[in-house]
């Protein structure tokens, strides 16, 4: 993560893209989300979704593995990134998912800062404000959420 101040509202990251096998949405269902419409084809005909759908958790838990995966490589090239610079989340906020994300369905995951706010509380820390995204491979919005990370200062605003 670069610093507070080299972070730039309108800065869009493209985190990569995933690929949802029947086989991973099974296995994931199997160990974190058992319900019928995630555990087989057959389930799935009787369900809200008529089909084999991966659970919003697998498409959550891919967002962390990309992100993950992201700030490894860019801390790998060098330059101005550095995941130290990532502090706690305070949380997110309104996570939808928008379209049942289907066997065979490829999602692309972004980031785009939308904001930034100084901490008065924590003058060595800044708040960092995400949209994140998954669009299917017809460009359909599957996934959102707003997320929120404290991210260092190259100083604190008080000038210590």
């Amino acid at each position: 993560m670069k610093t507070f101040e080299a972070i730039q509202i309108g800065e869009r990251i493209e985190l990569g893209s995933y690929h949802f096998s029947s086989e991973e949405i099974v296995r994931f269902a199997e160990a974190f989300d058992p319900q019928d419409f995630h555990l087989s084809e057959e389930a799935a005909q009787n369900g809200p979704f008529g089909r084999l759908a991966a659970s919003g958790w697998h498409t959550a838990a891919i967002f962390m593995k990309l992100w993950i995966a992201y700030a490894k490589e860019e801390a790998e090239r060098g330059g101005d990134f550095d995941p130290r610079n990532a502090g706690p989340s305070p949380g997110f906020e309104a996570l939808k998912w928008v379209k049942p994300v289907f066997a065979g369905d490829t999602l692309t995951y972004t980031t785009e800062i939308i904001d930034k706010k100084e901490s008065a509380s924590r003058p060595e820390w800044g708040l960092v404000i995400m949209r994140n995204e998954a669009h299917k491979q017809d460009g359909e919005l599957a996934y959102t959420f707003i997320g929120k990370v404290f991210v260092r200062r190259e100083k604190p605003a008080d000038g210590q």
